[in-house]
């Protein structure tokens, strides 16, 4: 067998077929209840399978610098593995997994709805839509699936609509199924026969004789046919499933409950797929108490505070909330319902409550390669916002993703991301874009199935030992652990793979990595290392000793400078540089790193490439790259980089000599890439700049059709090339042109027909936007700009005119349209604009404002002459939608009586308008919101009584206002600042103070 032990290639085999063989094991869930045997097979197999990694990964970097492997460590290890594989066979131990599924009533139709809280707007929702008849046309039965996680209450809320009176009125043929997981097509179409007319029902297992019961049952019936806790998702399966219920009466439903968001979308037969949301807290409270036998009237404040408490601690998740509610079984003792506070949910016994096995369901029903992949999220602490993009490079780190031919790895990590989404084991931010949430006990249960591989170092009083087989570590530095505790037994752990420190605060940590450096010279098997955040300025050449590293995170450190013995690390697959803003370059070693995949760099010193950056053809990302003056740095090394994704930006392109160069960097072939910046850097005489070799390398620079976003920035030539607005680029959907200060023309971008957002800024010679905006002597667009929903220009000095010609009907979705400093623009504003809801105007003394579109919701005036015209408009044009104004730079007598302003408005700003008078000669009932800064200095005395619905008030600095009166009927009033010299506050009763929640009050009251 030695012989064949030369660089891995047998055992890599072997352990492919070790795994292959083995894996199905750890699903099998008869191990964890009581067969100690089984227990330790696995710990020996886990034990065994993660040294042989390291093993590989040392062959392998021999293999490559042309060294025979030691083959004592291979033979060791294979005779490990076959040992492993013999004693399972001797166990007996299955391949299949076998989920205990004996703690599981099936659901029924029955429901108690007194005990039902918070689902009423749900159950209405959903009857409301078995009542649509118009969406039947689409399909000829319609599915209504209700889909979310586990323990949400999708069942209570089927059951609930299920016996509704009305449902049961219109719906004369009624079944409800439990499916459950054991799918059968069969069994199922005999059972749903069974249940809507049980004398008719076959002793068959003839599929097609089953369906043309169902068929014959069916036709000419409106039915409701509930299908409970589905998990099946294979269309054809379905399809085939469903043919009996075509011929049912038009208005015949099916209502199906699932976790799967996947499953949701196959059985949907409309675009309706009803996802469900937690409970509200008020609600969960309720639930609370009526599973505790307690009633709001029979608990004290203490007891209340715990109890609330308790249902923060379930995550707004009714299973959870009823099953704690359940164990306390109206005991009102303080001290137990403590108990129940502290302890974690899956420590409380299954017998008495059923939510981890609940949840665990949705676990065992995972691929074993998702399986893995939710696991590694235990290492993050609950409430972390999880960034799609670094978990799947993690994952890559760790082995995770299973290779498919023609997808690349980060393309099938986003499918692992997407599926574990759609089964509830990850939910969208509510604010942050591109940003994932965990729910509480959906993390407890990836901390129930981590065991003692992983280990999070959080909170010192919940002290855990580190097991020595820990093989993820992660550091929380929000919490008390100290770094020095991990530091001090990191050589217990020399087989860890991941350390990586999260969400870590500047200056938090006194952790000197030359004081230190255990981690790097302990952890030699490490695939992930984090040490982001970390206060670092430099990493020992130690560094280049971990060979096995595929992750390396140093973003947002003081690093200066890298070793160059990095160029050692050749499995390293992701570098992020992130805001390293003291790094000024790259050691020149990075040009052996021919397997990294992903380097960051935004947001560095970085002034040029190194050099050989052609060498690293696996790049998939690379967010920078500044282009440099010297063999090897120029931008012809972007020229081999074939598999380039998602986005790029390049510098320092003053350094491009000619097209020739610009053309060698292939950026037309560079299908991957979907946002583009290219910027040369300011500052450069424009006199010495021969501006047709800058046009022509800028042509040469074309990128692919698919291009998505644009953004340029100091562009040095006089006019563009004709790619740019060049209809065929139909994805586009961004553009920003910045500083292009020769350009005496705007692009003809008017024929780019999905472009939504648009910014040109400082282009210093430019006179005139005209028909050639719009449209270029081969357009093809009948209607310029026909997606286009916001449009700014900002600093154009010379820019005089604006022409539009009304054949064009241009801009008809401009939702949002911003002009800041142009003051020598003259004219009116394109008096066609539809859709018009946002004006900004900021310093532009020439342009006139006086017809306003009647759709503006929002309008913010800076200048003297606009803000004159603009009241004058307000006060003569309907504007009905209005419902924020913000006026600021006005110095001449102007007056804005209160009767003036629109209804609708909700906001209204004034700001360094100090002879304005505000005339109070009426009230509005619909302004909020009230801003008055360093103006109206004719106001003396301000009554808020003109404003009964205000929420928020803010004054300050207006010189001569000495009173502010506030009246009972600002009964909504939660914000109060005043700023001024010397006021007095008047307030007519104390019930008003009450339902304010900020005050700032400064200043010098008068006496």
């Amino acid at each position: 067998m030695a012989e064949k032990l030369y660089g891995g290639a047998y055992l890599s085999s072997f352990v492919d077929a070790a795994l292959d063989n083995l894996s199905k094991i750890l699903e099998d869930d008869s191990v964890l209840y009581g067969n100690h045997s089984a227990l330790e097979f696995l710990e020996r197999m886990q034990n065994c399978l993660y040294e042989v990694g390291p093993v590989l990964d040392d062959a392998e970097l021999k293999q490559f610098a042309d060294k025979k492997v030691n083959n004592g460590d291979l033979e060791r290890i294979v005779r490990r593995l076959e040992s492993v594989v013999a004693r399972k066979a001797y166990l007996r131990l299955k391949e299949t997994a076998k989920v205990d599924m004996s703690w599981r009533t099936p659901s029924t139709s029955l429901v108690v709805s007194s005990e039902i809280f918070g689902r009423d707007k749900d159950k209405e929702k959903i009857i409301k839509l078995l009542f649509d008849d118009t969406c039947d046309a689409e399909s000829p039965v319609t599915v209504i699936p209700i889909w979310g996680m586990g323990g949400l209450g999708k069942t209570t809320l089927a059951q609930l609509v299920y016996s509704d009176a009305k449902v049961v009125e219109k719906f004369k043929t009624r079944a409800w199924v439990c499916v459950a997981e054991n799918f059968d097509s069969v069994g199922l179409t005999r059972t749903i026969l069974q249940k809507i007319s049980p004398a008719s029902s076959l002793n068959t297992d003839d599929f097609d004789s089953l369906q043309t019961r169902l068929k014959e049952e069916l036709t000419a019936k409106t039915f409701l046919i509930v299908l409970d806790d589905v998990w099946h998702d294979q269309k054809d399966t379905w399809e085939h499933l469903l043919k009996p219920f075509h011929y049912g009466n038009h208005g015949s439903k099916i209502l199906l409950t699932t976790r799967s968001e996947k499953v949701a979308s196959v059985v949907a037969t409309t675009k309706v797929r009803y996802q469900l949301s937690l409970l509200s807290e008020e609600d969960c409270w309720l639930v609370f108490l009526k599973q505790a036998h307690l009633s709001a009237d029979s608990i004290n404040s203490t007891l209340e505070k715990v109890g609330k408490d308790i249902i923060k601690k379930c995550g707004r998740l009714p299973l959870a909330v009823r099953a704690l509610g359940g164990i306390l079984g109206g005991n009102s003792d303080v001290t137990y319902w403590n108990q129940i506070l502290k302890s974690e949910i899956w420590e409380l016994s299954h017998d008495k409550i059923k939510v981890v096995p609940a949840l665990t369901i949705s676990y065992y029903y995972l691929p074993s390669c998702l399986k893995k992949c939710f696991v590694y999220c235990s290492l993050y602490p609950k409430d972390y916002e999880f960034s799609k993009s670094e978990l799947i490079l993690l994952w890559m780190a760790e082995n995770f993703l299973q290779p498919v031919a023609r997808k690349t790895l980060e393309e099938v990590g986003e499918e692992y991301f997407e599926e574990l989404i759609a089964r509830s084991f990850f939910q969208a931010h509510k604010t942050e874009e591109n940003k994932f949430v965990m729910h509480d006990l959906v993390h407890d249960l990836a901390m129930i199935f981590a065991g003692e591989f992983y280990f999070r170092a959080e909170e010192l009083e919940n002290d855990v030992e580190i097991d020595i087989k820990t093989r993820h570590l992660s550091h929380i530095a929000k919490g008390n652990y100290p770094i020095s505790k991990l530091v001090e037994v990191c050589d217990r752990m020399n087989h860890t793979r991941t350390f990586l420190e999260i969400i870590s605060l500047w200056g938090s940590l006194p952790f000197n990595i030359g004081n230190s450096p255990c981690i790097l010279s302990q952890l030699k098997y490490l695939r992930s290392l984090s040490f982001k955040c970390f206060p670092l300025e430099s990493l020992p050449d130690s560094l280049g000793e971990l060979i096995h590293l595929r992750y390396l995170d140093l973003s947002q450190t003081n690093i200066v400078t890298l070793p160059e013995s990095l160029g050692n690390l050749y499995n390293l697959q992701t570098l992020k540089l992130y805001d390293c803003e003291c790094l000024k370059m790259l050691p020149a070693s990075i040009e052996d790193l021919v397997n990294l995949r992903h380097l960051d760099i935004r947001w560095t010193g970085l002034h040029e490439m190194p050099k050989g950056m052609s060498k690293l053809q696996s790049l998939q990302f690379l967010s920078k790259y500044a282009v440099g003056k010297h063999e090897g740095n120029k931008i012809n090394e972007l020229g081999a980089l074939a598999n380039l994704h998602d986005a790029i930006d390049i510098s320092h392109l003053e350094n491009v000599v000619n097209s020739s160069e610009a053309s060698e960097a292939r950026m037309s072939e560079k299908d991957g890439i979907d946002s583009l910046v290219l910027r040369w850097s300011l500052g450069q005489d424009k006199n010495i700049v021969d501006s047709q070799i800058e046009n022509d390398i800028l042509d040469k620079l074309q990128p692919h059709k698919n291009l998505k976003q644009l953004k340029m920035w100091g562009y040095r030539g006089t006019r563009f090339p004709d790619w740019l607005g060049n209809s065929s680029y139909h994805n586009i959907t961004q553009v920003s042109l910045c500083y292009c200060r020769n350009c005496r023309t705007l692009p003809s971008l008017g024929q780019l027909p999905s472009l939504k957002h648009l910014t040109i800024s400082n282009f210093s010679s430019v006179e005139t936007v005209g028909d050639e905006f719009y449209r270029s002597d081969e357009s093809c667009l009948e209607t310029p700009f026909p997606m286009l929903e916001t449009l700014s220009f900002a600093f154009m000095p010379c820019w005089k005119e604006w022409r539009c010609s009304l054949e064009f009907n241009a801009l008809p979705r401009l939702r949002k349209l911003a002009i800041r400093r142009c003051p020598m623009l003259r004219g009116e504003l394109p008096n066609q604009l539809p859709s018009l809801q946002s004006l900004e105007i900021d310093d532009c003394e020439q342009l006139s404002c006086c017809c306003l579109p009647p759709s503006l919701s929002h309008l913010s005036i800076t200048e003297e002459h606009q803000v004159e015209s603009v009241v004058e408009a307000i006060k003569h044009t309907q504007l009905n939608c209005l419902t924020s104004l913000s006026i600021s730079g006005c110095y001449s007598h102007v007056s804005l009586p209160v009767s003036a302003l629109p209804a609708s408005l909700e906001t209204l700003e004034i700001d360094c308008c100090s002879k304005l008078e505000f005339q109070m000669d009426g009230q509005h009932h619909a302004l909020q919101e009230l801003r008055i800064w360093n103006s109206c200095d004719s106001v003396t005395s301000l009554s808020l009584d003109s404003f009964p619905k205000l929420v928020r008030v803010s004054i300050r600095d207006c010189e001569k206002m000495e009173t502010v009166m506030v009246s009972r009927s600002l009964s909504c009033l939660q914000t109060l600042y005043l700023g001024l010299r010397e006021f007095e506050i008047r307030v007519d009763t104390m019930d008003v103070s009450t339902s304010v929640k900020t005050s700032h009050i400064t200043g010098l009251p008068r006496d």
